[in-house]
């Protein structure tokens, strides 16, 4: 979804002959996963950030296409709605300091844009979903212009058949509708991308949707929608609600939604994902390229396979299968639950913590997969997103695999924490990075305290001297200030001091 499109209006016509071009991506994809030596190579790591941009007094600033024509900085990426930016940081190897160098050139990038919003006395924010948005933010006129997003709006509502309807349980539970996408752009995340030979694809994919609700739980960060107070991670079903194309139709058969955690545990590879999204997924953005796959296949060459590439986009799991034709062709794993914030610290060290425990569990997994029922792994996912570091999830134990008995996420992510450095290590990752992240991750587990916890706190105590409105703002903006000074949530407090 990051490439612009001409036009946002497409004929029948137009469908048939993407899916067509979808079936000849598809094979062109397992010739080259056929090929002896494709996708061999160095792990690296890369991310996009995705951040909001506000004011002093915690309000969103709709100036994306404006920060980006006042910088001209060519990783800088328009959102879908126009008080959020991406920024697309470089891959870096995985081995050495990698999650420094990430650190840095995030920190960098939220100096970039504060630096072109200071006419406006404006920052970059780093946080899942800003709490002080109203519903006045979002309709159509809060949607970035672009003829992606006006076609991925209409797509799925066109799809759905009916109006968007959110409802998620919270205190108080809220409940909206939409006819367009635009709530989906609260959701503010880090997306980490780590690239994956074929061979250790399934394995590696499969480890890292084993721990993701334990990483989740630790980097929750988005309690408030619209100043109600829902799960700690309330992206997650705001993401899937307000963007679900499903037909009543759909969802009385149980057709999967463009958004969920995964219909299994990875079998063979990363064709049957790719194979998935094809399949079980409406094209929304048929937009179709000339290239001959098959002969530049028998070339030895590789192809973009644009139309696959295109379609992945649209489709949104929690953990994605990744295609690129650079660097001789590659796969990736895109990890996406991750919420922005509260600060560039705490987010490489989230990063480092889920690489870690993926490549530390991958020739292992196969002996949770047993104990571990695909089910129970996705409700532990969403009581994660619900009740963060409150969580009690279902879990085997590692040595070796036991009968499931519940957890918190403290005691499993304590257990695991060994396990990151074994796999960092085992990435070539230096000792003093390994123990400056994971140390990062073993205060916040001793402190009890994540973004979300923070901020619900910090709320309470507000309320406790002024109205709801004003604590919301007040709180805000005192998380901006620690968020600039990169100090770990960790350290955070919650007494009442004189910037608050």
């Amino acid at each position: 979804m990051g490439q612009e499109i001409s036009s946002h209006s497409f004929t029948d016509a137009d469908h048939q002959r993407f899916r067509e071009r979808l079936l000849l991506n598809l094979e062109g994809l397992k010739a080259l996963l056929d090929r002896p030596g494709f996708g061999e190579g160095t792990t690296t790591l890369g991310a996009e950030l995705e951040l909001y941009l506000v004011d002093p007094q915690a309000r969103p600033l709709s100036l994306n296409r404006e920060v980006i024509e006042r910088s001209g900085h060519p990783q800088l990426a328009l959102e879908l709605n126009r008080f959020n930016l991406e920024y697309n940081l470089k891959p870096v190897p995985a081995a050495g300091q990698p999650f420094s160098r990430l650190e840095h050139e995030m920190q960098d990038a939220i100096s970039l844009i504060s630096h072109h919003l200071q006419s406006e006395q404006g920052c970059a924010l780093p946080i899942g979903i800003l709490p002080t948005l109203r519903r006045s933010d979002f309709g159509m006129q809060a949607m970035t212009d672009e003829s992606r997003f006006y076609a991925l709006s209409q797509a799925l509502v066109e799809m759905r058949g009916r109006m968007f309807c959110v409802h998620i349980d919270g205190d108080p539970p809220i409940s909206l509708r939409s006819n367009d996408v635009t709530l989906e752009g609260a959701n503010s995340s880090l997306q980490v991308h780590m690239r994956v030979t074929p061979g250790a694809f399934a394995n590696t994919f499969n480890a890292l949707q084993l721990v993701t609700p334990v990483v989740l739980a630790l980097a929750s960060n988005s309690p408030f929608m619209l100043r109600h107070k829902l799960w700690h991670e309330t992206r997650i079903p705001l993401f899937r609600q307000t963007i679900d194309g499903r037909s009543h139709e759909a969802c009385d058969h149980a057709l999967p939604s463009r958004v969920d955690f995964g219909s299994g545990w990875v079998r063979e590879g990363a064709y049957e994902l790719f194979a998935e999204m094809v399949h079980l997924h409406e094209p929304i953005i048929p937009v179709c390229a000339e290239e001959d796959i098959s002969k530049l296949i028998e070339q030895g060459e590789v192809p973009a396979l644009a139309e696959l590439r295109m379609h992945s986009g649209t489709v949104w799991p929690w953990n994605r299968a990744v295609y690129d034709p650079k660097q001789g062709g590659h796969l990736r794993i895109e990890l996406r639950a991750l919420p922005a914030g509260p600060t560039v610290a705490d987010m490489a060290a989230n990063a480092a913590l889920a690489i870690g425990l993926a490549e530390g569990l991958k020739d292992r997994v196969n002996d949770f997969i047993p104990a571990l029922p695909f089910q129970v792994l996705e409700n532990n996912f969403y009581l994660a997103a619900e009740r963060g570091l409150n969580a009690e999830l279902m879990w085997p134990g590692l040595e070796p695999p036991a009968p499931l008995r519940k957890l918190t996420v403290t005691e499993i992510a304590k257990e695991l924490l060994p396990l990151a450095d074994i796999g960092l290590s085992r990435l070539g990752v230096a000792e003093d990075e390994r123990r400056h992240y994971l140390g990062v991750i073993a205060r916040r587990l001793d402190s009890g305290m994540t973004g979300a916890i923070w901020q619900r706190r910090e709320y309470q105590r507000l309320c406790r001297k002024m109205n709801e409105s004003q604590a919301l703002t007040r709180m805000t903006q005192r998380y901006m200030r620690y968020s600039a000074a990169n100090q770990p949530v960790s350290e955070w407090s919650n007494r009442a001091d004189k910037d608050s």
